[in-house]
């Protein structure tokens, strides 16, 4: 009974007017975002409420981060677009549930881990390019169809109730936690606004004018496609990015509520519920997702903290898709608009402004770039890649400036070189110019205490030195090697000659 109790975080406090509340506001969120993304994707709207409530429930109840909410997301539905274009949403769904046995394998191996190799720059540029997205998509609200079937802006009175009603919202939202908390803002909002415009008579765009969301629970199906290799390799390459865009969304957003909360979620777990979820709803007609970043905020700021939210989000969603269909399709977009862009006003990270000046400058460019390729392409797995390869050039490049030596020369006439810095791809040049062969004694120390060989070239370069000295006929001794410097050297036999005969183990005096 324990275990089922953690596993809800029901054993620990928890606020149960909160969690409840937070999730009826999540579950009111998700459902334009749902819609949204799925069309966004070439695919029916209940392909996307019906991956909004699995991917939901399951992360929620498995996942490594409570409170953090996932559902149909537009990075997917970008990715997936041109296969539902060629081949169909039955091809989706087999590729879908590929990708969560991708994620699954990811978490089976512990490759969650991997996060911290994002750089906080590339983490300010996600956030800050995923807030600009948010607040670009708002702006469909502001159009119509005419009767050419056109998207045009609003005008006229239209317009103006549009506006209104969003900064109301907006005005709600920022105003009421000021006075009081009771109740979560969010929630408040889009029930003042909803109240406003069915009381007043307004007429305004609403959820239903976007698509019709009555539905029942999703239906099990076996995706209809040839299983063979033909099938795969058509999925394989959808599958894959899917996957990788969504533990990347995933564990990004993992962090970025670990940093709120200032509790640590855990990652792998969280790849393997993000993998299952997916397998899940491929099987159930949904469109597949990962974490969603602005309903998890949403989420967080309410004062969720358990894993009960999101369980009420997801289950609440599918009530309202069953049951409560004509209602929500009353709800004014501009409710949900002015959330979500309050949503993107909070995820940006405006301190990002007060670094400039005070971080290095290629910091500040990776940021930037990431932000730019986020918001021009929707990309967010490739923004993050791109900006993490060029975190990786810039630190190598500062890392090879660094090594150096010091030089002198004892009492014995032995001549050392005391080498500081790593000694890897980047520093090998700079290295072996540290070195005068010709003029130096018969005897030569090269002195790694501050030093460490880091990679294959750091070896080839150590061992081209040291030919230089044999061939000059002197002797050359290495010491203070670390013991993981000796393993290398010592793996690196077979491939080449380290050619100092002193030591018939490692080839090396480690100590005189």
């Amino acid at each position: 009974m324990k275990q089922v109790l953690s596993l809800f975080d029901l054993s620990q406090k928890v606020n149960y007017k909160n969690e409840v509340l937070s999730g009826l506001t999540v579950a009111l969120a998700l459902i334009p975002e749902a819609i949204a993304f799925a069309l966004i994707a070439g695919l029916h709207p209940l392909t996307g409420l019906y991956a909004a409530f699995s991917m939901g429930l399951i992360t929620s109840v498995f996942g490594g981060r409570p409170g953090m909410i996932s559902g149909a997301t537009g990075a997917v539905a970008v990715v997936i677009v041109s296969l539902a274009k060629s081949h169909g949403v039955e091809y989706i769904f087999a590729a879908v549930i590929l990708a969560g046995i991708i994620q699954m394998a990811a978490g089976f191996f512990k490759l969650g881990k991997f996060i911290r190799l994002v750089p906080h720059p590339v983490m300010f540029g996600f956030v800050n390019g995923l807030a600009i997205v948010i607040f670009m998509a708002q702006l469909g609200s502001f159009k119509i169809t005419n009767t050419n079937g056109v998207q045009e802006w609003m005008q006229g009175s239209q317009l103006y109730i549009m506006l209104g009603l969003v900064l109301l919202t907006m005005l709600i939202i920022w105003g009421l936690p000021k006075i009081t908390k009771v109740v979560p803002a969010s929630l408040t909002a889009i029930l003042v606004t909803t109240a406003i415009v069915l009381g007043l008579g307004l007429e305004t765009k609403t959820v239903g004018d976007i698509s019709p969301i009555k539905g029942g629970f999703p239906p099990f199906h076996i995706p209809s496609v040839p299983f063979n290799l033909e099938t795969l390799n058509i999925i394989f390459p959808y599958a894959l990015i899917v996957a990788g865009v969504g533990l990347i969304e995933s564990l990004l957003t993992l962090n970025l509520i670990d940093e709120i909360t200032e509790t640590r979620g855990r990652s792998n777990k969280e790849a393997i519920a993000q993998g299952a979820a997916n397998l899940v709803t491929g099987f159930f007609s949904g469109m597949g997702g990962c974490a969603m970043i602005g309903q998890s905020l949403i989420n967080i700021s309410s004062g969720a903290r358990a894993r009960l939210s999101g369980i009420v989000a997801s289950v609440m969603l599918l009530v309202f898709v069953m049951f409560g269909a004509e209602y929500i399709e009353q709800m004014p977009m501009a409710a949900l608009t002015g959330l979500m862009i309050m949503v993107s006003i909070g995820t940006f990270e405006w301190a990002s402004f007060k670094v400039i000046g005070k971080m290095p400058n290629h910091d500040i460019l990776v940021g930037i770039l990431v932000a730019g390729i986020t918001v021009l392409l929707h990309n967010l797995a490739l923004a993050v890649l791109i900006g993490v390869i060029i975190s990786a050039l810039v630190f190598a490049w500062e890392n090879a400036k660094r090594i150096r030596a010091r030089k002198y020369v004892d009492d014995k006439g032995i001549k050392h070189y005391e080498i500081f810095g790593p000694l890897f791809f980047g520093s090998t040049q700079a290295f072996s110019e540290k070195f005068d062969v010709q003029e130096d004694p018969d005897t030569v120390i090269i002195d790694f205490q501050e030093s460490r060989i880091n990679d294959m070239s750091g070896i080839e370069a150590l061992n081209k030195i040291t030919e230089r000295y044999q061939k000059a006929g002197k002797e050359l001794h290495l010491k203070h090697l670390s013991p993981d410097c000796r393993k290398l050297l010592k793996n690196a036999e077979k491939i080449i000659d380290v050619n100092i005969l002193e030591d018939p183990t490692y080839k090396v005096a480690v100590e005189i």
